[in-house]
């Protein structure tokens, strides 16, 4: 267990992807059925789980821009903006259909949410996922009544690890990034929450861009959520 003082804390903002729900299934879906609409040499490209799981986490339009330009290390050419557009197009409606049918929740984690929520602290879904689809998510997984407020990736102007969302969150919830605490799966919800002055909690069974948790500047890592306990 993991003890962590209830009188440091008055609100909790909690990541999606990798930290609530495995998406992984969801994301490749998507991704195998936009580029089976693109033209050679996409077409014919399989989508793995352990590629995506390296490129997910920084939004839906990096995670595009990483395959690409892993099927094709030109695809970064200034000329390829038209190609990238039409891609983001084809994701948009795949994704659509698929999202929440190849996804799972976590173990502990609807039972997490609802002590902190009996504890009286306020929840905020903060993701770089676009915020429709975090919502759609959310609802599928009957995890929405947790989280009135869900911060996407289409919000701010600038998604995690920028700061921006965070504190976007932390104004909306009329709390001090210092009494906010971040829960989260990767380096990138460290360094937001760090660079917001949120403390911030990791689960160890996420989307790490392929490195270990363990290695990243954070105040606990936990190998499930229902490991945190208020005292």
């Amino acid at each position: 267990m993991l003890d962590w003082p209830r009188s440091n804390v008055d609100a909790v903002i909690v990541d999606l992807d990798g930290t609530m729900v495995d998406t992984l299934g969801d994301f490749v879906q998507a991704l195998q059925r936009m580029v089976a609409d693109l033209p050679l040499p996409y077409r014919d490209f399989a989508v793995e789980q352990a590629l995506v799981e390296r490129l997910v986490g920084k939004g839906s339009e990096n995670l595009i821009k990483g395959l690409l330009a892993h099927i094709d290390p030109g695809f970064a050419a200034p000329d390829n903006v038209a190609l990238f557009e039409q891609a983001w197009a084809f994701y948009q409606h795949h994704y659509r259909a698929v999202n929440g049918r190849y996804s799972e929740v976590y173990p502990g984690v609807r039972d997490a949410l609802a002590g902190w929520q009996q504890a009286g602290l306020p929840l905020v879904c903060v993701t770089n996922k676009p915020a429709a689809f975090a919502r759609d998510l959310l609802q599928e997984k009957e995890l929405a009544p947790f989280f009135p407020l869900v911060i996407g990736g289409d919000t701010v102007a600038r998604k995690k690890p920028d700061p921006m969302p965070l504190l976007h969150a932390c104004e909306r919830l009329g709390t001090v990034p210092g009494r906010t605490l971040m829960v989260g799966d990767s380096s990138n919800d460290a360094q937001a929450a760090r660079a917001a002055g949120c403390p911030v909690l990791l689960v160890s069974y996420g989307y790490n861009h392929g490195e270990p948790v363990d290695q990243v500047d954070a105040d606990a890592v936990v190998d499930r959520l229902t490991q945190l306990r208020w005292i």
